[in-house]
């Protein structure tokens, strides 16, 4: 019973199932004084300990197990026995081994009958940027600062985050604050009694962060995803987690806007759990970290927790040779001509080096950093502005310093001669689900990444589980369903940028795609399917997992030939001496043969001479003799029609 100004400990207690005592002692945990059952605490207090006990109560209910658990695996986990679970199960309708792998469905329905949450244990994979996959002859990979990108949803504070650890910079204070954007800059801090250097990608959002990566330029090493405090996980919030997920990028949650007295961090922890981002508090591997733009409180937590995953991920480069690296933005400066800015993945960038980023090529006249400074070299994970190149590169491409400048026009020239065949040979060809069902028949192990965009969650969902379905019924195929984006709302250039990062496929339900990223998919080549019936969509995809997308055939007329002559050898082979009136004749095409208007059989070209000599292909205005399969009654004036069965795409 709440009472003026709080509420009773021993309401508290029953309102949480606990004793006055257990209460009483947790609440001097808290360094509050409480002297009996009948004495009050504040509402705020109270709050404290419900968010508490609220995230207690989610640890205890949260179950991790590997993404190929078995039914054992799940019910050791949840500390029943096997047999049980077993049991259970067949309460379902379902029945499911102890050895055997689990389904996703079946091991959220199991877990959810014993009251906990299944999370998925994500296996990190090796992260490596172009700085460490290019290492020089003779060089020796060392320790370099980790590149970071700030993503999350548009009003949640993510440019105050940033001014807010410009502020917090030692160097930035030393020399002034920041005078120059350059779409990078880097912070010193200190970090067990030692120096140490972050590089912060100031990039617009996880479109461009896509777009980067789509463009073969992987430079991030951590992502900070921002949630503020007072509002929660919002579909931006949502598209930026599947994003850096798809990335294979580490996650360090930032809860911003812990000044307001609104803030429920606790709250925002339990709905990263529905997205598969377990923190530590709970058992799981993601670090968040409460901190306030405004007041610059958890500032320097959330850079020491960088600077913890980066020495746990070993972010290395090799700091010798030509360097290597990666355009983050170009631009043209009036007097200056076209800048852009370069993030150095490997090796050392320095004044008069010749270099090929993208399609442009120049030496480096000048190279700043982002607070003005001029410099005459810098080392893997530095981001530099740099002036000299023949034209503006696009933000993505791989920058590479040549020996000479004879080596570096000419390795931009071949760029662009490349660029330009693209151009006129169409869009580049990515992977579709017929080329997926083709693998499947070959026996190509393959996994079928999905992008699925409808009009009403309810309809996702749906779509979603008969995904889930599908791959449930068919894990004896060796083509597995990634769905790395869900949402509501038509098809935007920002799905095709991830549809082309994750060589994905891009599937509507009853949404359009809009004219700017029509245009993308084309340019790009990325298979977009619109779909107004759900089964239509779900039969499409279990075709391609199983190898039977029909394909679709044309009949080609390769060419037409008389006949002017009949011979037979003493084996009793017939050929038709025939001069070709039309086209060509291929050995092995299909045949049609014709007297008069009456079409009278149909075979294959088993031979094709010309004089004495076998032939391939013969052209128009030649003889040669024709031998077709299964057709002896060969007559002067028969006409002879090749052609073949062409497939088209689907």
């Amino acid at each position: 019973m709440a009472v003026a100004g709080g509420i009773r400990i021993v309401d508290l207690a029953k309102e949480l199932k606990l004793t006055s005592q257990e209460l009483i002692a947790s609440l001097h945990g808290l360094g509050v004084e409480a002297k009996g059952a009948n004495s009050v605490v504040d509402t705020e207090t109270a709050n404290t300990v419900r968010s508490l006990m609220e995230a207690a109560s989610v640890k205890q209910k949260i179950v991790e197990i590997g993404a190929d658990a078995t039914l054992k695996d799940l019910a050791e986990a949840m500390q029943i026995q096997p047999n049980v679970a077993v049991k259970k199960l067949m309460d379902f309708g379902k029945l499911v081994a102890p050895h055997q792998r689990l389904s996703r469905a079946d091991a959220e329905q199991l877990a959810g009958a014993y009251g906990f949450i299944v999370a998925i244990k994500v296996e990190k994979k090796p992260l490596l940027s172009a700085g460490n996959k290019h290492k020089a002859p003779g060089g020796a990979l060392q320790a370099r600062p980790p590149v970071v990108t700030i993503m999350g949803h548009v009003d949640h504070g993510k440019t105050s985050l940033l001014d807010a650890i410009r502020k917090a910079d030692v160097v930035a204070g030393e020399f002034g604050g920041i005078t120059q954007h350059i779409g990078a800059y880097q912070v010193e801090v200190e970090h067990n009694g030692e120096k140490r250097k972050i590089t912060f990608l100031d990039t617009p959002g996880h479109a461009a962060f896509t777009e980067m990566r789509a463009r073969g330029a992987s430079v991030t090493d951590i992502v900070i995803l921002v949630v503020a405090a007072d509002d929660g996980i919002m579909p931006q919030t949502v598209e930026a987690i599947n994003h850096a997920r798809a990335a294979e990028v580490p996650i360090i949650v930032a809860i911003n806007k812990m000044d307001k007295l609104d803030a429920r961090p606790d709250r925002i922890k339990q709905q990263l759990t529905e997205h598969l981002l377990l923190v530590e508090e709970y058992g799981g591997d993601v670090i968040a970290v409460p901190v306030s733009a405004k007041t610059q409180e958890g500032i320097p937590d959330l850079l020491e927790y960088i600077l913890l995953v980066a020495d746990i991920n070993e972010f290395k480069a090799d700091p010798h040779g030509h360097a290597t690296g990666a355009i983050i933005e170009a631009k043209v400066e009036p007097g200056k001509g076209s800048v852009a800015t370069i993030l150095v993945q490997s090796g050392v960038l320095r004044i008069g080096d010749n270099l090929v980023a993208g399609l442009a090529y120049g030496k480096v006249r000048s190279m700043i950093n982002e607070r003005g400074e001029r410099l005459q070299k810098a080392g893997p994970a530095t981001p530099v502005e740099v002036s000299g190149l023949n034209f503006t590169p696009a933000a993505g491409d791989i920058a590479e310093v040549q020996k000479n400048e004879k080596e570096a026009r000419a390795l931009a020239e071949k760029r662009q001669d490349k660029a330009r065949l693209s151009r006129l040979g169409g869009p580049v060809k990515r992977l579709t689900l017929a080329d997926i069902a083709k693998q499947a028949q070959d026996g190509v192990i393959k996994d079928l990444s999905l992008i699925v965009k409808g009009d009403v969650q309810g309809s996702v969902e749906a779509i979603i589980g008969q995904l889930n379905k599908i791959t449930e019924d068919n894990e004896d195929e060796e083509v597995s369903i990634s769905v790395k984006l869900s949402g509501v709302g038509s098809i935007s250039e920002s799905d095709i940028s991830l549809a082309v990062a994750t060589g994905s496929i891009v599937i509507g339900f009853n949404v359009r795609a809009d004219v700017a990223s029509q245009r993308a998919a084309e340019r790009d080549g990325v298979d977009v399917r619109l779909y107004n019936i759900i089964y239509d969509l779900t039969a499409d995809i279990e075709r391609a997992i199983k190898g039977l997308m029909e394909p679709i055939y044309e009949e080609t007329i390769l060419g037409k030939a008389e006949v002017r002559q009949r011979f037979q050898t003493p084996r009793g082979i017939v050929i038709a001496g025939s001069y070709i009136t039309d086209g060509m004749f291929r050995r092995g095409a299909e045949v049609r043969v014709f007297r008069g208007k009456e079409k009278l059989t149909s075979g294959r070209v088993d031979t094709l001479r010309r004089i004495k000599d076998d032939a391939r292909e013969v052209q128009h205005g030649y003889e040669c003799g024709i031998v077709v399969s299964d057709w002896t009654d060969v007559q002067v004036g028969d006409i002879l029609e090749c052609f073949e069965m062409r497939q088209l795409e689907r």
